[in-house]
C-alpha cells in the first residue's frame, strides 16, 4: 500500500506502509496458525488422531478448526484439512470457499491439498514442513508426492510456510506427541 502525499513544492511524496501490513498479516498468521497447532495437540490428547490441526477463516472470523480423526472414524481420509474442509462447507453451506484462508499445522499431504484446491480456499498458511511427520513415523510419500507433482507450482492460490515462531510451534507438537502417538 501506498499513500501518496502532495509536497508545497508540488512534487508527490509516496509513504510505504508495507512493513506495516506485512508485519500485521504475519501477527495473523501466527494467531491463526497457534489455534491450528493447538487443534493438532487436541487431537492426540483425545486419541483421535496424528498430530495434524486445521483453522479456516473468512474475513478474519473463525468458520471452523478441526484435527485428525483418523483413529476416532476408523477413516484414513478424516485428516485435519480434510476435515476442516468438509466442516466449512457444511457450516457455510457451499462448496466455493474462495473468500477463505486456512491454517495448517503441517505442510498438506495430497488428499488435503486436493481438497484445499478442489474447494478454491484462496491462501494456504502451514506450519511444520513434511519431514516433521516423517521424522515420527508419517510416510515419507507426502513431501515427495507434493514437491514432485508441480501441485503447488500450478495452484491459483497462495500458499506460503510460516515465519518465525509460527513453523518452529507447529514442528514442536511432532517432537512432543512422537511418544504418545504411534504410527500402526
Amino acid at each position: 500500500m501506498e499513500d501518496a502525499n502532495n509536497v508545497a513544492d508540488g512534487t508527490i511524496s509516496v509513504t510505504s506502509e508495507f512493513a506495516g501490513h506485512q508485519e500485521a498479516v504475519q501477527d495473523r498468521d501466527h494467531k491463526f496458525l497457534t489455534l491450528a497447532v493447538e487443534e493438532a495437540y487436541k487431537g492426540v490428547e483425545c486419541g483421535h488422531g496424528g498430530p495434524f490441526g486445521a483453522v479456516i477463516v473468512c474475513n478474519d472470523e473463525i468458520v471452523v478448526q478441526c484435527h485428525n480423526l483418523v483413529l476416532q472414524t476408523t477413516d484414513p481420509t478424516a485428516h485435519a484439512e480434510v476435515t476442516a474442509v468438509r466442516e466449512a462447507c457444511k457450516k457455510l453451506n457451499r462448496i466455493n470457499l474462495s473468500d477463505c484462508e486456512i491454517y495448517a499445522s503441517c505442510e498438506p499431504c495430497p488428499m488435503c491439498f486436493g481438497a484445499i484446491y478442489l474447494s478454491r480456499i484462496k491462501r494456504l498458511v502451514y506450519g511444520a514442513k513434511a519431514e516433521a511427520a516423517i521424522a515420527i513415523g508419517f510416510d515419507n510419500f507426502i513431501a515427495d508426492a507434493i514437491r514432485g507433482t508441480g501441485y503447488y507450482q500450478k495452484a491459483h492460490l497462495e500458499i506460503k510456510r510460516a515465519d518465525g515462531n509460527g513453523a518452529l510451534i507447529a514442528e514442536q507438537v511432532f517432537e512432543d506427541m512422537k511418544s504418545k502417538f504411534k504410527m500402526y
